[in-house]
């Protein structure tokens, strides 16, 4: 049988030990990397370009369910999540047939999960419906424990990541199914995000919304022009500027016009 070529990320050195462990003492496995956070985890992911990845839903920074999103679909490998006793990434992960993994994680569940996976690699199709369950799994994880507001957003720059903190944010901009965000100092990211699902990640107090395709931060608007048939023009302190829908326009007088 084709040996399964393993990367495990885990931020936490004893339990990612115990894991490598076990892994190792599987005639059929090959544990090619070890990852400490999760940037690693997508580096070494596009690296060795393994059949299993083995992913700690909760590291800081960048949990499992980022990695999954920022590593690139040519290389996608099948994923096994292991958590903690998360009851909402229990129910979300066996609703939609995610394997899983509880820490301590058992000899006898690792092995049922690698076999699993040996056999979704001997047909494609079982494969894909796999990654569509991980999609639908996280969608539906994130909205169970609605996360706190963004604090940071990985991006993609060729082969890193970088994190960007949202306090430089200035503007994020939707062009299709791309965000372009501009920072403070106009630098410009692109991620692959729906602009109704980061908005609903950004502080209402820090960010408004200036139509459908566009949010900036409150704090960077340094002028504010009125436009024929109640919209406004809005012009950010790194230059930007961007209109406002009449809808909005009167969202943004409520945060802007009143002393």
């Amino acid at each position: 049988m084709h040996r399964l070529r393993v990367v495990i990320a885990d931020d936490e050195r004893p339990a990612r030990s115990y894991l490598a462990a076990l892994l190792r003492g599987c005639p059929d496995v090959d544990l090619v990397a070890e990852a400490e956070d999760g940037v690693e985890a997508v580096r070494l992911i596009e690296e060795h370009k393994p059949d299993l990845a083995l992913l700690d839903l909760q590291m800081p920074e960048l949990d499992g369910l980022g990695v999954v999103r920022l590593v690139r679909k040519s290389v996608q490998p099948l994923v096994v999540f292991v958590t903690a006793h998360d009851e909402y990434a229990v129910r979300a992960f066996e609703v939609n047939a995610v394997d899983y993994l509880l820490k301590p994680v058992d000899e006898a569940r690792l092995r049922e999960a690698i076999t699993r996976v040996q056999e979704r690699l001997d047909r494609a199709d079982l494969r894909e419906e796999a990654t569509a369950r991980v999609e639908a799994a996280a969608a539906a994880y994130e909205e169970a424990t609605r996360p706190g507001y963004l604090e940071r957003i990985p991006v993609r720059r060729r082969d890193d990541i970088v994190l960007v903190p949202v306090a430089q944010i200035a503007s994020v901009v939707a062009e299709g199914e791309l965000l372009h965000i501009t920072t403070l100092r106009s630098e410009r990211h692109t991620i692959t995000y729906r602009l109704k699902d980061l908005a609903a990640r950004l502080d209402p107090a820090r960010f408004v919304r200036l139509g459908r395709g566009a949010v900036a931060s409150i704090d960077t608007i340094a002028r504010v022009h009125v436009m024929p048939g109640g919209t406004h023009l809005v012009t950010l302190n790194n230059g930007q500027e961007l209109p406002v829908s009449r809808l909005q326009s009167r969202v943004l007088r409520d945060h802007l016009f009143k002393l």
